[in-house]
């Protein structure tokens, strides 16, 4: 059995870049993947075997990278005019170090310019690289570590009591937004164009929504003001008022009111004790049916709109809703528990 291969210092890192990056040619992260695999010391065969090569295809680049090191990993040279510029330097030089430039550079990401300075070749020839392997520095990807305990079960419970609710029992969904506003931009309207805008806005006028609906009706009874403690007690009076005789589950999306001591206090009494709140998980305010109304409300009645005050935006809002109400439609969850994101 051939003993571990050695890597030269500083090249695991950036093998390790290599091997795992989707921008990356196939080939080339095979082979990166291939001299890791080498290093921690498994068999030729089993690396073949593993990557789908032959055992000595692995023995080849094993022995190409002991003689060039990372720039042997590169294709052979083929028939016809040879290319000037070295494509894996570039490539490997973009990607090394999470694709962060020297700290001497004092720069967080590379440019195809400063790339293109440190290389000594020129910046059309590291951007068209850049474009040929789908490369992009400064694109940042996102993602969040969940903070809630039992993430899992908590999106079952909710979107559970959505597409089965108890028997005997009514699902509503509630939930809040701040500082709706619209923007004013001065238009130009040109016949049979599209119309004209002026890219700075001024915001006029904000309001608070507390917004409710059952989840099978989707009726939205909306608020177009600063919700409190009191409006939310009322809206749960009326609900069970409505309701008489059944449990009433109201989801929340990390109602601030749901934890408010008053209404503690009322969800403690005995007469109260047929209502139950469930908290959607930090993160995933589109559990909340209301939510998708948001959005609607949004897109079709304040987006274009201009309210130049509190009172003329409230008033925009009670009217959209008023009318979208008259021919609502309730929402349809598509997935199940088992489909939806963690």
């Amino acid at each position: 059995m051939a003993p571990p291969l050695v890597l030269h210092h500083g090249d695991r890192e950036r093998l390790t870049d290599l091997a795992r990056r989707p921008s990356v040619p196939s080939g080339l992260a095979k082979r990166a993947r291939m001299l890791l695999l080498a290093a921690e010391g498994m068999p030729n065969a089993q690396i073949a075997r593993e990557l789908g090569v032959s055992r000595p295809t692995v023995i080849g680049w094993r022995d190409r990278y002991a003689r060039g090191g990372i720039r042997a990993l590169e294709d052979e040279p083929r028939s016809g005019r040879p290319p000037r510029i070295d494509e894996a330097d570039i490539v490997v030089a973009s990607l090394a170090s999470d694709g962060r430039p020297p700290p001497r550079l004092g720069a967080t990401q590379w440019s195809a310019r400063l790339l293109a300075a440190e290389l000594g070749i020129s910046f059309a020839s590291v951007a068209r690289v850049w474009r040929r392997w789908g490369i992009r520095p400064a694109r940042i990807e996102t993602f969040r570590f969940g903070t809630v305990p039992e993430l899992e079960p908590a999106i079952h419970d909710v979107v559970g009591l959505y597409l089965g609710p108890p028997d005997n029992a009514v699902v509503v969904s509630v939930a809040e937004v701040f500082q709706v506003r619209t923007a004013h931009r001065a238009t130009s309207a040109r016949r049979r164009l599209p119309e004209w805008r002026t890219r700075g806005h001024r915001r006029h006028g904000a309001a608070t929504l507390l917004a409710a609906l059952e989840a099978a009706r989707s009726g939205p009874p909306t608020e177009a003001r600063q919700p409190g403690h009191r409006e939310f007690l009322r809206f749960l009076t009326g609900a069970i008022g409505t309701h008489r005789g059944v449990e009433l589950h109201v989801v929340v999306d990390g109602h601030r009111l749901a934890r408010h001591p008053e209404v503690r206090r009322w969800l403690a009494r005995p007469e109260n004790h047929r209502v139950m709140m469930h908290a959607t998980p930090a993160g995933c305010p589109w559990l909340t049916l209301v939510q998708i109304f948001f959005g609607i409300l949004a897109e079709q009645g304040m987006r274009l709109g201009v309210s130049r005050s509190g009172a003329a935006l409230s008033a925009a809002i009670g009217a959209f809703t008023h009318d979208y109400n008259n021919r609502l439609q309730p929402f349809t969850w598509i997935k199940n528990t088992t489909q939806l994101p963690g």
